[in-house]
C-alpha cells in the first residue's frame, strides 16, 4: 500500500527542516495513516495541506478516504488540447501546423510560471500538436489530462480509432483520459444511443487500463438549454451506467448547478468532483462564473484555455509578439485566474 515510503516522506518532510524528532515522526505516522486509509498507493500520500489539516484537526472517520475534508482535489487547469481551433489560426496567418507544436510548448512553460507553487496546477494537453508538451508535464508532479476525441465530431469518434483499449494501454496511468461530446437529452434517438454507446466503450477501456476518465459535455449549438439541461444529462448518463471520475460542464446558473449536485450526489457519492469549462469566455465574464462555481462543494476548479492563450496566440502566430512576450502574457492571464478562483472559493 506504500505505507512505508509514505511514513519516510512525512519524516524527511520534518529531518530536512530540521524539527524535532517526536514532530518528525507525527508527520511520519499521520501520512502511513493517510496511505493505509485511502485507495491507490502514491496518490494517498497527503498533501501538505491535508497533512496538516488533519494534525490540526484529526478526523472522525476512521477510514481517511471517508473524511470529505481531506479529500478535496482542487484543479485549476490551463487547457491546450485544442486542435482544430490551432489549425485555423494557424491559417489565418499562413503559418505552417509545425508551428502549433512550439507555441504549445510555450502555454506550458506559461502555465508554469503563472501556476506557481499553487497545488491545484493541471494541464489539459494532446499528443497531436502537443506531444513534446504533454510529455513534459507527464510525470512532472501537475494533474494532466488527455483528449480522446476526434475534434468536433458527432457523433463521437475517437482520436486514435474505433479500438479505444489499444490506444489507452500506451498512455501513462497517470493522464487523465478527457473525452468531449456535444449532446442534449433531447438530441435525435438514434443520435443519442450512437454516442451513448461510444462512452460507455471509452468507460469500459478506462477500466480495464486504470486509467480516470473525465466526460466534458457541451450541448450543441442552438439546443434549449435551461436549468435542468445538465442534469437530466447527468442523470441519463447514470441511468446506462456512466460513471466518469470527473465531469466538465459549461458555466451554470445556481439552480442549474444545485440540480447538478444533486444527480451526482444520488447516484455516486464517490465521483471526484467536476470542472468548469470556459467556453472561449472574456475573463470578465469567467470570473462571473467563478463566483457561482466556486460556492459549489462539488466543482473542484476550472480547466480554461482561450480565454488564457486565445489572443496570445493570434499575436503569436502573426509574428506581432515573441516567445517571450507570448509566455509572460499567457502566464499573467492564467494567474489571474487562480485568484479570481481562489478569492471566490475563500469567500
Amino acid at each position: 500500500l506504500g505505507a512505508g515510503d509514505a511514513f519516510m516522506s512525512g519524516f524527511l518532510r520534518g529531518y530536512l527542516r530540521d524539527e524535532p524528532l517526536e514532530q518528525c515522526c507525527r508527520y511520519a505516522n499521520a501520512c502511513g495513516a493517510f496511505a493505509v486509509s485511502r485507495h491507490g498507493c502514491a496518490p494517498a500520500v497527503p498533501s501538505w495541506t491535508e497533512l496538516k489539516h488533519f494534525l490540526d484537526h484529526g478526523s472522525e472517520h476512521f477510514r481517511l478516504r471517508e473524511d470529505p475534508m481531506l479529500n478535496q482535489p482542487e484543479i485549476g487547469a490551463l487547457a491546450f488540447d485544442h486542435r482544430s481551433q490551432f489549425e485555423d489560426i494557424a491559417a489565418r496567418h499562413g503559418a505552417d501546423v509545425g508551428r502549433i507544436g512550439a507555441f504549445k510548448s510555450l502555454v506550458l512553460r506559461a502555465a508554469r510560471q503563472g501556476a506557481g507553487d499553487w497545488p491545484g496546477f493541471g494541464v489539459l494537453v494532446d499528443d497531436r500538436y502537443g506531444r513534446d508538451a504533454l510529455f513534459e508535464a507527464t510525470g512532472s508532479g501537475c494533474w494532466v489530462g488527455r483528449p480522446i476525441e476526434w475534434p468536433g465530431s458527432v457523433p463521437l469518434r475517437f482520436e486514435g480509432g474505433a479500438d479505444v483499449g489499444v490506444t489507452l494501454r500506451e498512455w501513462p496511468v497517470e493522464q487523465v483520459v478527457k473525452c468531449l461530446v456535444f449532446y442534449h437529452p433531447d438530441d435525435d434517438p438514434a443520435l443519442k444511443a450512437e454516442q451513448e454507446r461510444q462512452l460507455i466503450i471509452l468507460q469500459t477501456a478506462c477500466r480495464e487500463t486504470a486509467h480516470e476518465l473525465l466526460i466534458e459535455v457541451i450541448p450543441p449549438k442552438g439546443s434549449q438549454v435551461d436549468a435542468d439541461t445538465m442534469a437530466r444529462t447527468v442523470d441519463r448518463f447514470y441511468a446506462i451506467r456512466l460513471f466518469p471520475d470527473w465531469w466538465k460542464l459549461p458555466p451554470m446558473e445556481l439552480e442549474a448547478w444545485q440540480r447538478v449536485q444533486a444527480a451526482i450526489a444520488r447516484h455516486d457519492p464517490h465521483c471526484r468532483g467536476v470542472v468548469l469549462l470556459g467556453l472561449d469566455a472574456a475573463a470578465e465574464a469567467l470570473e462571473a462564473a467563478f463566483a457561482v462555481a466556486a460556492r459549489q462543494p462539488l466543482c473542484k476548479g476550472f480547466a480554461v484555455g482561450r480565454t488564457i492563450f486565445g489572443a496570445v496566440a493570434e499575436d503569436w502566430f502573426a509574428g506581432r509578439l515573441d516567445d517571450d512576450g507570448a509566455v509572460e502574457r499567457m502566464a499573467g492571464n492564467y494567474r489571474r485566474l487562480i485568484d479570481a478562483w481562489r478569492r471566490h472559493r475563500q469567500g
